[in-house]
């Protein structure tokens, strides 16, 4: 078992129930999964950027990557129907708790003059997106060996009743949010 779902189950789920006056275990919040995704609109014109980031994101992840076409063709940004332009992976159970404390204890703080996560990122349902602009911030990434800086896009999917909900339940998994003003 994963040290953060250990800390979520006995610590974070308890105080939950306390704080936001849930009488039902199961319907405190939980997070469902985490999609990260990179976006690979640079690929046509460098094939090798493809394997380059496919290869960074399995390795992030430990999960091999799926790779997105594009749905219908755009011309502004000179992109076909059938074109890939992206790759993502979906981390649930083990793997997504083990890649969200390696998130929260290693990668954010390596990222500079890094203040917190803003908090008016979370959507409609709950969920929190943010961005990270290099993968070199994962300690898996060697920065040496690596030919393309890729940035990329991190969902943590939560399921909750509110917002307010889901932003406490992050705040007492550790994830650091900017303070408010």
């Amino acid at each position: 078992m994963s040290r953060l779902f250990e800390q979520y189950k006995s610590q974070v789920v308890p105080r939950l129930l306390e704080e936001l006056k849930i009488r039902n275990r199961h319907a405190a919040p939980r997070i469902e999964k985490i999609v990260v995704s990179m976006g690979l609109g640079k690929s046509r014109e460098e094939p090798k950027r493809l394997d380059a980031a496919l290869q960074d994101l399995a390795v992030i992840t430990g999960q091999k990557p799926a790779l997105r076409r594009a749905r219908e063709a755009v011309a502004g940004f000179k992109i076909q129907k059938g074109n890939i332009v992206g790759c993502l992976v979906t981390l649930r159970g083990a793997r997504m708790y083990e890649f969200l404390d390696r998130m929260i204890s290693i990668v954010l703080p390596r990222i500079r003059d890094f203040r917190g996560l803003p908090t008016k990122s979370f959507d409609g349902e709950g969920s929190y997106s943010f961005g990270i602009s290099e993968q070199v911030v994962f300690p898996e990434i060697n920065a040496d060996k690596m030919e393309f800086v890729q940035g990329m896009n991190i969902n943590i999917v939560v399921r909750a009743r509110e917002k307010a909900h889901s932003q406490r339940l992050l705040e007492c998994m550790g994830v650091p949010f900017q303070r408010e003003k």
